[in-house]
């Protein structure tokens, strides 16, 4: 390239350096495990609270032993996608465990939760159809509205009011509702049989993204439907349920869940399903051996929502005068909001001096000025772990 050239990479420099001033630019650091809720960043050993392993299975003995048994069963590649010959014995009985376990009919197993949220969205509306979408959405479930190519109707953040509004205003035949489960930055959980009740008032679809709420809320971990008493002989046909098996099933992967023709259709149309290759049957097979820990280990639950309440508990002396905010949730995620972003990196490197490994959330994950750490608790966490962490925010306060 000379120094004549008006080729774009010229201005990636100052595009970068833009980013560095706001204090938005990301760094990728390297991790290994160790033991509990501690691993090693950039090789020194870290205390860690940004895990998603909500329940501690990834390194479980009987997870490992069933991904070991599936490999050499299997392989470790799936070589081709489900439609050719990638769909295995392991992967057609995970969808049928799947679907007994969240307790609706029909289960389709997807190799990444991104991905899935991507292109179901598309393969279920289109030009001239309607998405009404939360505003604090992820961005998966963004991306696969915009990809929809549908006209997107934005509500502000648990507004059901205003979203029954747009309903009403709405002369489209195909409408789409679409929400987190459990926002995933936020903590809190939506109202989903207000939710619901709006889409069965004004003829619509309901698409729940459940990835943090999975494994983690209902009877047996059955997630956030199960919770809202919306399974089983109470399923709606309206209601699409998608959760990912990377968080508290310990794995990678993700699933969508409904009513037979709802997941029949999304087999035929959903281009990350068709044209990807599909997920190892070893992931499969471990992921089989998760639900079952899911389903019968209670204390692990019971030992996740200890922490929380302490965490909560500990943290309301702290906020008191201090300008940050802790955001309302009951579940493995509690958003500490800082506000802004050299705040925040700020707090992230004091308790990193400490030995604790908090990542800030800053924007575009989250809205401008509500930088955050985003603090997530583990069965594998301890009272002392959380003690740590308390001491070292009260220091940092001041």
């Amino acid at each position: 390239m000379t120094a004549s050239s008006n080729f774009w990479l010229q201005d990636i420099p100052q595009q970068l350096a833009a980013l560095d001033a706001a204090a938005l630019r990301r760094t990728r650091r390297t991790v290994a495990p160790l033991q509990g809720a501690r691993i090693l960043v950039d090789g020194q050993p870290m205390l860690q609270f940004c895990s998603n392993d909500y329940l501690g299975l990834a390194q479980h003995p009987a997870m490992i032993e069933a991904a070991c048994a599936g490999a050499q069963d299997f392989g470790v590649g799936s070589g081709g996608s489900p439609m050719v010959n990638g769909h295995s014995t392991a992967n057609a009985a995970l969808e049928q465990e799947l679907a007994r376990f969240v307790q609706l009919p029909r289960a389709l197993y997807f190799y990444a939760g991104f991905a899935t949220n991507a292109s179901i969205i598309p393969a279920l509306v289109g030009a001239g159809d309607a998405i009404f979408s939360d505003a604090l959405n992820h961005a998966s479930l963004i991306d696969g509205c915009r990809l929809s190519r549908a006209q997107i109707h934005r509500f502000e953040h648990g507004d059901l009011a205003t979203l029954e509004q747009l309903l009403a205003a709405c002369p489209v035949q195909r409408k789409l509702v679409v929400s987190d489960a459990v926002f995933s930055m936020d903590g809190n959980v939506a109202d989903i049989e207000g939710l619901l009740a709006l889409c069965e008032r004004h003829d619509a679809l309901l698409l729940l993204d459940d990835a943090h709420g999975f494994g983690v809320l209902g009877p047996q971990g059955r997630g956030s439907l199960a919770a809202a008493g919306l399974t089983g002989a109470k399923a709606s046909p309206r209601v699409l349920y998608m959760a990912t098996l990377s968080k508290a099933a310990g794995v990678s992967g993700a699933f969508v869940a409904g009513h037979e023709l709802l997941i029949e259709w999304l087999l035929q149309k959903t281009r990350s399903y068709t044209f990807a290759t599909a997920a190892p049957a070893m992931l499969a097979r471990a992921l089989q051996t998760s639900l079952q820990l899911i389903e019968q280990e209670s204390a692990l639950r019971e030992q996740l929502q200890a922490r929380i309440a302490q965490l909560r508990a500990g943290l309301q002396t702290l906020l008191q005068g201090k300008g940050w905010r802790l955001v309302p949730s009951h579940t493995a995620v509690q958003a500490l909001v800082v506000g802004g972003n050299d705040a925040a990196l700020g707090l992230m490197e004091g308790l990193r001096r400490h030995g604790l490994w908090v990542p800030a959330i800053r924007p575009p994950t989250v809205p401008v000025g509500t930088a955050r750490l985003r603090i997530a608790l583990s069965a594998l966490h301890t009272e002392a772990d959380v003690n740590q962490l308390l001491a070292a925010l009260q220091e940092l306060a001041g």
